[in-house]
């Protein structure tokens, strides 16, 4: 469960028991439903304020830096980037290695898809 979830759920809660306690024990007068109104709405604004101000679900992606060299013999594979299906976020491909095959395989330096 995310922190955005998190908040959520225990902003309902807390309005929810305020709401059962202010009906329990001040529900006389018409200025006390004035004042259960008020304090719900201003609980849940607080919650919710807090709720959208947290940051959302990380979509950095994949990031490749700096990678050595690689060498397949055979049919094999030789990756010194990303070699993969799109992932959610970006794909980040800097200052990849050599890639070298012997014997017909793939070299990838780089990015490649799947």
């Amino acid at each position: 469960m995310t922190t955005k979830r998190v908040v959520l759920v225990v902003t309902c809660v807390v309005v929810a028991a305020l709401g059962w306690v202010f009906a329990i024990t001040q529900w006389e007068t018409a200025s006390r439903i004035a004042t259960v109104v008020s304090a719900l709405a201003g609980m849940a604004a607080v919650g919710i304020g807090i709720w959208a101000a947290l940051p959302g679900p990380d979509r950095a992606g994949v990031v490749v830096r700096d990678t050595g060299a690689a060498q397949a013999e055979g049919a094999g594979r030789a990756v010194t980037g990303y070699h993969g299906s799109g992932p959610a976020g970006s794909v980040t491909v800097e200052r990849t290695g050599d890639a070298g095959t012997t014997g017909g395989g793939d070299a990838i330096s780089g990015y490649s898809e799947k």
